[in-house]
């Protein structure tokens, strides 16, 4: 996957950076929902959020460090170690508890500065050695010149979260940093599915238990690469519907779907079934109806209602 521009990189990434935000997230805070990032992603806002504000600021910082990557993605910039201070910096801004932040005096965007081990073999470089090894493990990664990139990728997400260099955050950063690898060198990046974190977990423990094995996390990074895509071309709604729908069409179409929230006629799950189990019945009754796609808000609500009887949507 090559990008030439930001508009291009937006296009291609623009329902792949949702689902990647969403995933990451999920897979270390089971608060993240996929609606709530979604819409901050799109509307920078969310609807009757009633969880910790933590929450909120690990999707808005998903977001602006998808932005803040961009340009980079498109120069292909080498990764030092700024560019992986600069990625923690906007991953977990606004999220170190109280403990880490006060207690210990840990700060977004800087090396741990005590000893934080983790997983089963309570893996994590000391802090006076995190610098060090990180360089080294830079040196391994840019001075490579063959082709098999995606062994380089696993091997660059396996040993930085051996390395473990940060108080909190590490996961949503190796992650980032493997997805931003994979695209500098013109590879489709993946989405690791917080359905599927055993086998990735399973996957990082290989490699910190038998002397390095990395083939297990190289298989797992592909079967995600298929799945991420093979996902995406499988997606028939939004394939049918962007050929029949303008963009203002569209957004007119999501508008009226917000307001029976807002409205509290439907319910938010309620809301996000409409958008994808119905949206062909809907196109079809306004198709025969004689009107335009592209036409108000009104008649998009007389379509949902006609499909789906505002007495059924609840």
């Amino acid at each position: 996957m090559k990008f030439q521009t930001i508009e291009e990189l937006d296009d291609k990434l623009r329902d792949f950076r949702i689902l990647f935000a969403y995933n990451s997230n999920k897979i270390e805070n089971d608060s993240i929902t996929y609606h709530d990032t979604r819409e901050i992603f799109e509307k920078g806002r969310v609807i009757s959020f009633t969880g910790e504000l933590k929450t909120l600021f690990e999707i808005e910082n998903q977001k602006q460090c998808y932005n803040f990557l961009k340009e980079k993605i498109i120069i292909k910039e080498k990764i030092d170690l700024g560019l992986i201070k600069a990625i923690h910096y906007e991953l977990t801004k606004g999220t170190y508890d109280e403990y880490r932040y006060n207690i210990n005096g840990e700060r977004p965007g800087e090396f741990k500065k005590h000893d934080y081990v983790t997983g089963i073999n309570e893996v994590g470089s000391r802090p006076e050695n995190v610098e060090q090894d990180l360089m080294d493990l830079l040196q391994e990664i840019n001075s490579y010149n063959g082709k098999d990139h995606i062994t380089v990728a696993a091997y660059l997400h396996a040993a930085f979260e051996n390395i473990h260099p940060f108080a909190d955050g590490n996961g949503r950063v190796g992650r980032t940093l493997l997805n931003y690898y994979l695209m500098i060198h013109d590879i489709d990046p993946i989405i690791i599915y917080e359905e599927d974190k055993k086998m990735y977990y399973n996957a990082l423990e290989k490699f910190d238990q038998e002397d390095s094995e990395l083939t297990p996390l190289i298989d797992f990074i592909l079967y995600e690469q298929k799945k991420t895509w093979s996902k995406k071309e499988n997606r028939q709604r939004n394939q049918s519907l962007n050929k029949c729908l303008d963009q203002k069409a569209l957004k007119n179409y999501e508008n009226t779907i917000d307001t029976l929230v807002e409205k509290n006629l439907i319910s938010i799950e309620k809301g996000e079934l409409i958008k994808n189990k119905y949206i062909d019945e809907i196109i079809s009754y306004i198709q025969e109806s004689g009107h335009s796609l592209s036409e108000d808000d009104d008649l998009w609500m007389e379509a949902i209602d006609h499909v789906l009887p505002l007495s059924k949507k609840r």
